[in-house]
């Protein structure tokens, strides 16, 4: 009795060991294909992008660009301090978009925008027709004026160059896939739209 009970107890225990390693086996491969499931889709689908991701990206960065060149004639062209502070902004909120959006390209194989002289886009795809962007007249009144008659022109188009961002940001939010470009987008949208509303209330004043 006393040698059979741990015999007894030895093969009990080793019956169950070996049904808990088939139970674990034959739910391993189902938990191992859970687990990795969910890992593998969220992140397949972060980096999933389609076509519309790719044009928001290849329109915004000339886009922005252009707002830059704009931005920077202020620097020595504008005779107001809230002119020059928006245009301060503009550039220190863009330029690091240009990088972002570059970056994004260049992972997917795409080709990357590049601004030619006087912001002559007529051999990009979005071409100068896309939203707000000045045409070669516009940026040449531009570069002409000076102080008063600057700060008012540079309102002026900017409000329209503004518009057209959002406008090309409000589709990639609905169309885009890709989560950081259209995450961009809204920041855009959001940012844009406001300081639209403040170079409206800027331009009012120089018009008064």
């Amino acid at each position: 009795m006393t040698r059979t009970r741990p015999l007894v107890r030895r093969a009990a225990l080793a019956a169950t060991a070996v049904t808990a390693a088939l139970v674990l086996a034959a739910c391993g491969g189902d938990g191992s294909d859970t687990a990795a499931g969910p890992s593998a889709s969220s992140s397949a689908s972060a980096g999933a992008h389609n076509d519309q991701d790719v044009s928001f990206a290849q329109g915004m960065i000339p886009h922005h660009q252009q707002a830059l060149q704009m931005a920077e004639m202020a620097a020595d062209r504008a005779s107001s301090a809230g002119v020059k502070d928006l245009a301060t902004r503009i550039r220190g909120a863009q330029d690091p978009e240009i990088r972002t959006m570059s970056g994004w390209l260049k992972s997917w194989g795409e080709d990357v925008p590049s601004a030619a002289p006087g912001m002559d886009h007529s051999g990009h795809s979005g071409g100068s027709g896309m939203a707000g962007m000045m045409d070669d007249k516009d940026m040449a009144e531009l570069t002409k004026a000076s102080g008063k008659a600057f700060d008012t022109l540079f309102l002026t188009l900017m409000v329209e160059h503004h518009e057209g961002a959002v406008e090309m940001a409000r589709t990639e939010k609905a169309e885009g896939r890709y989560g950081p470009a259209t995450k961009l987008a809204d920041a855009v949208v959001t940012a844009q739209s406001a300081e639209i509303e403040e170079m409206n209330k800027l331009l009012g004043k120089t018009g008064s």
